[in-house]
């Protein structure tokens, strides 16, 4: 049973660092929505905020090809922009 108790050990030393970073990762969640609130009370829009951290995420040809796939997508619905909003996008890409 000395391999159990070493296993044992290891096992538990992983499960406790495993719940160490979920409250690490509870805490940073918790700051990121205070973050959002505070841009919120200052008049941001909170959704958008959101959206654009996801797109900044992006490589930008996956940006890009997201965007002319929504703008396909928009036309084919009938939901199109006129020149002014286009290039309003193109200014912020």
């Amino acid at each position: 049973m000395v391999n159990a108790g070493v296993a044992g050990d290891q096992l538990r030393a992983i499960v406790e660092r495993i719940e160490r970073l979920e409250e690490e990762k509870q805490g940073i969640a918790d700051d990121i929505k205070d973050v959002y609130a505070e841009a919120k009370a200052n008049g941001f829009d909170a959704k958008v905020l959101r959206q654009i951290v996801r797109l900044r995420k992006q490589e930008p040809n996956e940006r890009q090809e997201y965007e002319a796939i929504l703008d396909l997508y928009m036309q084919a619905l009938g939901m199109t922009f006129n020149e002014e909003d286009a290039a309003r996008r193109a200014e912020a890409a």
